[in-house]
This record gives structure tokens, C-alpha cells and sequence, in this order.
């Protein structure tokens, strides 16, 4: 058999085109924070992990072109060899600080910071064990690692105590979850874990790609809970509150050390550019003198999640800047978001596989610099749509 009998039958993408309503790929012109512009038109931009808004702070634009400016703009090189700048070092040691851990280590993408760090940590005689609504980059890491894996029923910690419980003692147990979930946007109960993997010996692995910026003042899930010292791995990114690119793991000096010597993407990917270097450091200092960003971008998240519901759309148990409008059958989503895309509103179709069959869902995302005039429209253009649809 050929093997790419599969890609000559897929056809997912050209059935949504001949119908008009394909969603993904779309050629922006421009892009400035709240707004992007496509085919000269403005757009609400609702679909992005900015939640800060910092992509558009003066402070961390003049930053990344200073780091291209000084530093140019590649490092040519692994930070194995000779990739490693001083700026890397001062970023980490400032990540570390700030997330009041002994050690940091930067990456060069969210991604590879799971693939790497996670894989790196599952040898063959242990055992992983994730949440089923875990980001892909774990999926991905887990199968990289040598260990066995094991999941759970979203949320059921209960069925995580069970099955923590069956591991043989000799075996060495990394329970990993997001701390925000990144289509539900719901949080873990991040208490309950705590007790769950100190009771059966499980060290705690918490992925906090859209909790930083956004939960415990912008320093994550565990300073959330004032946990910091009961979550053994932090991972963080850089592409969301960030406004830059890259990714980084806080813990323990010996185990952040042991993670730069063995995480193979680490080892093998060119280091991070100086300017995105230089962008994340700004964005890492804005986060700490000016809170009001935070601040702002919880009151424009409880004025949303209060429309929607009151609107009667069904946003799942959402508790966070993410909001999912779940609208259950594929076609109907990809035609929810064309009335939305046409009307002047972006956001982001989410359907199977990605998602469970049936539980197609649109990810809206909102900013601190979202003004009230912009979350205003957006409801309204939910609702004539929504209506339209037969959805509300």
C-alpha cells in the first residue's frame, strides 16, 4: 500500500472549502493586539493567548529590537554549545526569582520545553500520568519518555488517587496537568492534587502556559493557591503574557540541572534569538511593576463570561480570560465562526479530534487591553449570530 494513500484521502479541509466556511490559515495583513486586519478589514481579535496585551507595550517592542540590534537576530547554535548568551542566563535567573524557585532553564518554544523536560525526567522504570485534556505537547512528551503512561478522566482526581495507588512503589510516579486548561479554561484543583500525589509519593509536574500572566498576580497556579513549595515542576511559555516565544521550566537546582543536560530538544535546537530574549525579560518586568494589567484583564473577563451566560450560550465551567461557546456538531461550528469572521469578530473553531465528537466549541480568549466598547460588539455580534444559527 502507498503510504500516502492517507494524505491523498484526506479531504476535511476541502469539503469546509467547498461549502465556504474552512476557517484555518487565514492571511492576516496586520496585527495589533486587539484588532488584526485581513484583506483591509479590522477584526476583534478574541482568538489569541495575549492575554496581557504586551505584544503592543512600548517597553517590550523596544526591547526585542534592541536584542536584534546588539545580539542579532540567531544564535546559530544549540545552548549546548555555543548558543548560550548572557541574556539566557539573566532570564533565567530572573524566571527562577520570580516564580520563587532555586533554578530556571529556557527553551527555545513552548513545546519543546514539554517534549524535552518531561521526556527527559520518564526513564524506563517509571511511570506518567496525565489528565486527558492535557495539552498535546504533553501527549507528545509522554510518548517520547521510556515510561509507562497512564491517564485520567478530566478533573477525576478521585480515579488519579486509584491509579496512583496501583503503582508498584519501586516505580518512580510524574503526575503531569495543565494548570489552566486551554480549551475549557478551567483551573485545577490544584489543593486536592497536592494531598493526592503526597499521599502516594508522586512528584507534581504543572504546566502553566496560560496560567502565567493570568492566575496568582500573573506567577501562575500555585502561587494561586499559595502552593509554590507543593508543585515540584513549573513549565511556563513565552508566546502568551509573554508576548514573545519560547518556553521554560522552574524546580529544583538538581532537577532543572539534570533536565539542560539530558532534554534532547534542548540539547539539539538552536537557542532562543536575543530579541525574543530580550521581549520576554520586558515583558517578565512589566509584569511585575505595572499589575494593573492583571487587574484589567479579570474585569474584562468576568464582564464576558457574565454576557455569554446571560446571552444563554453554553460556556462549559470556564473560570478564567478562556471562554468555550460549545456548540456541539462540526459543521454548525465552522458556520457559527463564518458569521462571526464575516461580521468582524475572530476567534477560533475547535472541533473532533481536537475535541470529543459532539463537543464542537468555538475558544474565545479576551486581553487586559480589550476596550469595553470592543467586548460590547463582540456580544452583540454573537448574539444576531447566534440567533441567526438557531444556537441561542
Amino acid at each position: 500500500m502507498d503510504i500516502f494513500k492517507k494524505c491523498f484521502d484526506y479531504d476535511l479541509d476541502k469539503k469546509a472549502m467547498e461549502k465556504g466556511i474552512y476557517p484555518y490559515f487565514q492571511p492576516l495583513d496586520g496585527m495589533e493586539g486587539t484588532e488584526v486586519s485581513f484583506q483591509g478589514h479590522k477584526i476583534i481579535m478574541i482568538g489569541s493567548n495575549n492575554y496581557l496585551g504586551l505584544t503592543t507595550h512600548p517597553k517590550v517592542r523596544e526591547a526585542a529590537i534592541k536584542g536584534l540590534q546588539e545580539f542579532g537576530p540567531s544564535c546559530t547554535g544549540s545552548r549546548f554549545l555555543n548558543g548560550t548568551l548572557k541574556l539566557h542566563v539573566e532570564l533565567e535567573e530572573k524566571l527562577a526569582a520570580f516564580m520563587g524557585k532555586d533554578s530556571a532553564l529556557v527553551f527555545s518554544t513552548g513545546m519543546q520545553t514539554n517534549l524535552g523536560a518531561i521526556s527527559s525526567l520518564i526513564g524506563r522504570n517509571d511511570v506518567v500520568v496525565t489528565d486527558k485534556e492535557d495539552h498535546a505537547s504533553i501527549v507528545d512528551a509522554c510518548r517520547l519518555g521510556m515510561g509507562e503512561i497512564k491517564r485520567f478522566v478530566h478533573a477525576d482526581l478521585d480515579q488519579l488517587d486509584r491509579i496512583l495507588a496501583k503503582i508498584p512503589e519501586d516505580k518512580g510516579t510524574l503526575v503531569v496537568v495543565d494548570g489552566v486548561f486551554s480549551m475549557g479554561g478551567d483551573i485545577v484543583d490544584l489543593p486536592k492534587l497536592v494531598a493526592i500525589c503526597k499521599k502516594r509519593g508522586a512528584r507534581l509536574y504543572v504546566d502553566d502556559a496560560h496560567s502565567l500572566g493570568v492566575l496568582g498576580g500573573g506567577r501562575g497556579t500555585a502561587w494561586h493557591f499559595n502552593m509554590v513549595k507543593d508543585v515540584d515542576v513549573t513549565m511556563g511559555t513565552f508566546s502568551k503574557s509573554f508576548a514573545s516565544l519560547g518556553g521554560f521550566v522552574t524546580g529544583d537546582k538538581d532537577v532543572i540541572n539534570y533536565i539542560k543536560h539530558t532534554a534532547r530538544s534542548f540539547i539539539f535546537s538552536a537557542s532562543l534569538p536575543a530579541p525574543n530574549v530580550m521581549a520576554a525579560m520586558a515583558a517578565l518586568e512589566v509584569m511585575e511593576t505595572e499589575p494593573w494589567h492583571v487587574e484589567k484583564l479579570w474585569e474584562n473577563a468576568a464582564y464576558m463570561l457574565k454576557g455569554y451566560r446571560e446571552l444563554g450560550f453554553n460556556i462549559g465551567a470556564t473560570q478564567t480570560p478562556i471562554i468555550p461557546v460549545i456548540i456541539g456538531d462540526n459543521e454548525l461550528c465552522f458556520r457559527f465562526w463564518k458569521e462571526l469572521f464575516d461580521a468582524g469578530v475572530y476567534c477560533n473553531p475547535v472541533v473532533s479530534p481536537a475535541v470529543p465528537e459532539g463537543m464542537a466549541l468555538l475558544r474565545t480568549s479576551y486581553m487586559a487591553t480589550h476596550t469595553k466598547p470592543q467586548l460590547e460588539k463582540v456580544l452583540g455580534i454573537f448574539e444576531t449570530a447566534g440567533k441567526k444559527l438557531g444556537i441561542i
